[in-house]
């Protein structure tokens, strides 16, 4: 089985091959091709064989397929990158099928699978790393080689980077800066995002699937363990180097006393990022001190303004003069406390 989604049709757009259903609320595709539908990018590619691959309103799409050679077809976003994806919906196949978040870089060329599910058989058989947590279960990571064949560039040698859910599920949230951040720390770099979609493929078998994006996939980064958020989203946009101590520290980027992003972090400087439309004041809290943990806070970027946070007069979790919050004008939080960075634009 060739395990690729790759296929250089798929990333040419083919603009004939549409129509209308007869309800009028999908759109299917009987030719390759690639574009925008109802504000997500898609793609769909087959050689041979019969599928009904059909683009339904938001993030939903549907196929079903039978006597089909290699088939692969989803919905997503181009360009691709840090998001935490939900998404639901079924998954039946007969034989070699797999469920996954499927996308490219460029420079370097690098094709990657984040798989939720599969059918007869486990992708990729090889070429075994180490493990990522993340959304609730443990994945098996992988990396793969493809040598002189199409890609998004056309015919070249290229790496291909996996995550593989080691119990299969239909539905729920990937975090996918966990599993860029768990690649990074085995040298399984990426490049220059192109497109990224929630994508069926099946390999001489048969059967359906139907699967919804939610809410269009927020922008998200960890830097070394997990990450949440309750106030993401929006036009202005934060990046906050730090680092821990022992690993496991836990920051919060607040704005108008508003959580916008939760990390957990790793002893090695690291960029997270973030977005929110929330206006007012900015604080990065460290929020489960104990033992040897301490957290250091190199600075802010917010909306490309550099805020250094030995600049920074607000800082309640300083150990100094004896106390916590005893001090300011540093990038350490020794304490539960927070480093305050002035408001947003």
């Amino acid at each position: 089985m060739k395990y690729s989604l790759r296929k250089a049709a798929a990333a040419l757009a083919c603009v004939a091959g549409l129509y209308a259903s007869s309800a009028g609320a999908q759109t299917c595709l009987t030719n390759n091709q690639t574009g925008t539908h109802d504000g997500y990018y898609y793609s769909f590619w087959k050689d041979s064989g019969n599928v009904t691959f059909c683009l339904h309103p938001g993030g939903r799409y549907t196929s079903q397929w039978s006597n089909i050679n290699n088939w692969v077809g989803g919905k997503g976003w181009n360009p691709g990158g840090r998001r935490t994806v939900t998404y639901s919906g079924t998954f039946n196949p007969n034989g070699n099928s797999y469920l996954t978040l499927y996308g490219w870089t460029t420079n370097p060329l690098v094709e990657y699978y984040i798989v939720d599910s599969w059918g007869s058989w486990r992708p990729p058989g090889s070429g075994f790393l180490g493990t990522v947590t993340s959304d609730g279960g443990t994945y098996d990571i992988y990396r793969t080689q493809r040598v002189n064949q199409p890609s998004i560039i056309g015919t070249a040698t290229f790496y291909q980077y996996w995550s593989v859910r080691q119990q299969k599920r239909v539905g729920g949230t990937i975090t996918t800066g966990n599993h860029f951040d768990a690649w990074a720390t085995l040298g399984l770099n990426l490049g220059t995002h192109n497109y990224m979609v929630m994508a069926t493929e099946g390999y001489q078998s048969s059967g359906s699937s139907d699967i919804t994006l939610g809410s269009g996939g927020s922008s998200s980064s960890s830097g070394g363990g997990s990450s949440s958020s309750s106030g993401g989203g929006g036009s202005k946009s934060f990046t906050v180097r730090a680092r821990g101590t022992t690993g496991g520290e836990s920051i919060t980027l607040r704005v108008n006393n508003q959580n916008v992003q939760t990390w957990t972090l790793g002893t090695s400087m690291q960029n997270y990022t973030a977005s929110t439309s929330l206006s007012g004041g900015i604080t990065v809290a460290f929020t489960n001190d104990s033992g040897n943990r301490d957290v250091q806070v190199d600075y802010i970027i917010v909306n490309g303004q550099t805020r250094q946070s030995e600049a920074q007069t607000y800082n309640t979790g300083l150990y100094a003069n004896g106390s916590c919050g005893g001090g300011s004008n540093s990038e350490w939080m020794h304490c539960n406390g927070a480093i305050g960075y002035g408001n947003t634009p």
